[in-house]
């Protein structure tokens, strides 16, 4: 039998100051090769020459290029936040135009787009409704693709590459970057959907909009069950 190999060494913990010092002067670049480090740093005063007035000035410099991204950060949080609010205010329009239609389709596909700021706005369903239960215009879809295109247990989604879009969109298909996919939760008939499509992705933005467009399409199942 061979001998077991050796263990591997583990380096010790408690470094000298001495092992510390030796280290950085035998790798100079270590320290502007890992800025993050400077942030744990002491800053050292600017009593000792340029050497030292270059070391503050790299701490001065790592900080200030967190400070940078945390700003970039807030401030994509506060236009997601705008984006969002201006959906909202979106939505609202339409849900006001369902309130007072006598024909759900016609608003849907004719007052949506212009009320959201988008390209097109379609109603979709599976089979297995019975005859005059939904409007005859309503896109039909395959059984099962509600849940495949919302996602299982979803009530909405925004889509950044959006697919089936000949069969949501129709003839604005070419126009989609973005969609969003909302259910309508009809009280009798098959699994049903709203498709929102947009050519400005702004229009339909990533955060802070599901909750909206699942309430979209639950004024959308309500205005149908009126008829």
């Amino acid at each position: 039998m061979s001998a077991p190999l050796p263990a591997p060494a583990v380096p010790s913990m408690d470094l000298q100051a001495e092992e510390v010092e030796a280290f950085l002067r035998a790798h100079p670049g270590f320290l502007s090769e890992r800025p993050d480090i400077y942030r744990v740093l002491v800053p050292p005063r600017r009593l000792h020459g340029e050497n030292l007035a270059d070391h503050m000035a790299a701490m001065l410099a790592a900080e200030r290029g967190r400070a940078r991204a945390m700003e970039s950060e807030v401030h994509s949080a506060l236009e997601a936040g705008r984006a969002g609010a201006g959906l909202t205010v979106r939505v609202r329009l339409a849900v006001l135009a369902l309130m007072r239609t006598q024909d759900v389709m016609e608003a849907v596909t004719h007052e949506f787009p212009a009320l959201l700021g988008v390209e097109s706005c379609t109603l979709a369903a599976e089979p297995g409704a019975g005859p005059g239960t939904l409007p005859a215009a309503m896109i039909r879809l395959p059984r099962g693709a509600v849940a495949r295109l919302v996602g299982h247990g979803r009530d909405a989604v925004v889509r950044t590459a959006p697919t089936d879009v000949e069969i949501l969109h129709a003839e604005a298909a070419p126009l989609v970057v973005r969609d969003a996919l909302a259910r309508v939760p009809l009280p009798v008939g098959p699994p049903a959907l709203i498709a929102v499509g947009a050519r400005d992705p702004s229009a339909l933005p990533m955060r802070q909009t599901v909750s909206v467009l699942a309430f979209l399409g639950r004024a959308v199942s309500a205005a149908l069950s009126r008829q």
